[in-house]
């Protein structure tokens, strides 16, 4: 399975892991040219802008350790464009999640849902 299809399936199980923990998915790989946003979801009046990170084996560093100073920066922008985009203030809670999602020795998804990660 290439790495796009890879990515989709992890935002997938990522967007069910959000609905069934009571979040509603706003958006999702959101485009713009900063970069881009996984997932926009809402719980109440907190607005949540998350990385998903996905590795099939742990051998080469946790997922959440790919989002680096870089790429926290770019998914800010990213989250300001979006805001603009839709006419939205940004006066609200804005928070900035990463949802870590690997394999585990019996190959299940493991979750690692960090907030306010950056």
């Amino acid at each position: 399975m290439n790495n796009v299809r890879i990515g989709r399936r992890a935002e997938k199980e990522a967007r069910a892991y959000f609905e069934k923990k009571g979040f509603i998915v706003v958006d999702h790989n959101f485009h713009c040219r900063f970069g881009e946003i996984d997932l926009i979801i809402r719980k109440q009046k907190s607005l949540r802008f998350v990385e998903v990170k996905y590795r099939t084996h742990i051998d080469h560093g946790l997922p959440q350790e790919a989002v680096v100073k870089r790429k926290q920066q770019r998914i800010r922008t990213s989250a300001l464009q979006w805001l603009k985009r839709r006419h939205l203030p940004v006066d609200g809670e804005l928070h900035f999640d990463v949802l870590a999602l690997h394999r585990d020795a019996q190959g299940k998804t493991a979750y690692e849902y960090i907030e306010d990660a950056f």
